[in-house]
């Protein structure tokens, strides 16, 4: 198979994309051990896994605009440097700000992996961008499946230390090896792009029908409807997978069921971005987007009112909440593409998923805050559900917005 094949390409960002996967969705076994091992606080703990998605996100507009322009290879090459010595550093941390530094820097290493891998995708597979952004997002949200088990074995018996010593290495060796393959394709190599289901709301601002600059994008008055439901989506997703520990810990779970939940929740995030992506290929965007966010409501609630009953229970209540979770970033990079084009993908997205960190503020250190101040997980809950459902009704609005505006028959994104 050639270096040039896209489904070659494919293969290699899902690797890459599955290596940085426990720098986010492994972090909540790690927090109980940190705290007991360093006496500090959960909240200042916390701060670091917001600092991480901050940096993982707010960073993707530059690097997104550098890939775009001179490709992955170099970029993803750094990153694996970074994502090594960030991760396998905290380890050996000996203070809050040293933690909290290199935390950034593996957030600033998988942002170069996560922004490459993503764009390549849209670049690649502009006919099956549902698909496509949703099997290299699910190596993402569900690789960490595949280290839970060796990283909880060591946690056990040898410590927090070694745990992130030995995954850092290894992981950072893996992505320097598979970014020497890392290519965009040729001009004109990509098919054309297929319509989707929904008729794209094009208007005045030619959305769905040309090729976007960035700025131009942030001109138009869709980017800040996306922007605002990603923020609101991202929110219950970051809460449960940064807290996920301490959640167990205040309800009395077991261990053993935090690590078989943590283990089938990188499963079911993985599967949900492929699941809905593809879905959404069938059906439209928009609409994918309404029911999932609508699913994901109930299932927070869920977790609250019955996963804190049992180990069972909780493990349960938290898969059918990452099934209902991990489409926001299969979906949002597939809409991005569907609306402003294939050429400034990685750089447009990049904007986009900066709505992830402002979402990673909430779910992380307000979350531990809010816990921390009211003894209870209830308003962190309660708060996330409620947003879900607005951007449920965002979404909804949008899809009535392209219906009663569809664009001329046979006017489709040009690759």
């Amino acid at each position: 198979m050639s270096i040039k094949n896209r489904w070659f390409q494919l293969v290699a960002s899902v690797i890459a994309m599955v290596m940085i996967a426990n720098l986010q969705y492994s972090w909540t076994l790690f927090v109980k051990p940190v705290q007991m091992g360093t006496g500090w606080k959960l909240s200042d703990i916390q701060l670091a896994f917001t600092l991480f998605i901050l940096f993982q996100t707010w960073v993707q507009p530059v690097q997104g605009w550098l890939i775009d322009r001179m490709g992955p290879r170099i970029f993803i090459s750094v990153a694996a440097v970074l994502c090594g010595i960030g991760w396998s550093g905290l380890g050996m941390a000996t203070s809050l700000p040293m933690f909290w530094s290199l935390y950034i820097l593996a957030g600033i290493g998988a942002a170069l992996v996560y922004g490459g891998c993503i764009g390549g995708a849209l670049k690649w597979f502009t006919d099956k961008r549902g698909l496509a952004a949703g099997l290299i997002a699910g190596g993402y949200g569900g690789g960490a499946a595949l280290f839970t088990p060796m990283i909880a074995w060591v946690l056990s018996h040898q410590g927090y230390r070694a745990a992130f010593l030995y995954t850092g290495v290894f992981q950072g060796a893996i992505i320097l090896i598979v970014a020497q393959f890392l290519r965009h394709p040729d001009p004109g190599a990509q098919p054309a792009a297929a319509q989707t289901v929904a008729a794209r709301p094009a208007a005045a601002s030619g959305v769905g029908t040309r090729q976007f600059t960035t700025g131009e994008m942030l001109r138009t008055p869709q980017f800040y409807l996306l922007y605002a439901m990603f923020v609101m989506m991202a929110t219950g997703g970051l809460l449960v997978t940064a807290n996920a520990g301490p959640m167990a810990a205040s309800w009395g779970i077991s261990v053993a069921a935090l690590t078989l939940a943590t283990s089938l929740n990188a499963m079911a995030n993985g599967a949900s971005r492929i699941f809905w992506g593809w879905v959404s290929d069938k059906t439209g965007r928009e609409l994918a987007m309404g029911i999932a966010f609508v699913l994901q409501a109930a299932c927070l609630m869920l977790v609250l009112t019955v996963g804190r009953l049992s180990g069972a229970l909780f493990t349960v209540s938290l898969v059918l909440v990452f099934l209902t979770w991990g489409e926001v970033f299969s979906l949002f990079p597939s809409l991005v593409g569907d609306y402003y084009g294939a050429k400034n993908a990685t750089s447009n997205y990049g904007v986009m998923y900066s709505a992830k960190g402002v979402a990673s503020i909430i779910g992380g250190v307000v979350a531990a805050l809010l816990y921390e101040t009211f003894g209870s997980w209830d308003a962190c809950f309660y708060g996330s559900a409620l947003l879900a459902l607005i951007a449920a009704g965002m979404a909804f609005g949008l899809r009535r917005a392209a219906v009663a505006a569809p664009r001329a028959a046979g006017v489709g994104v040009p690759a």
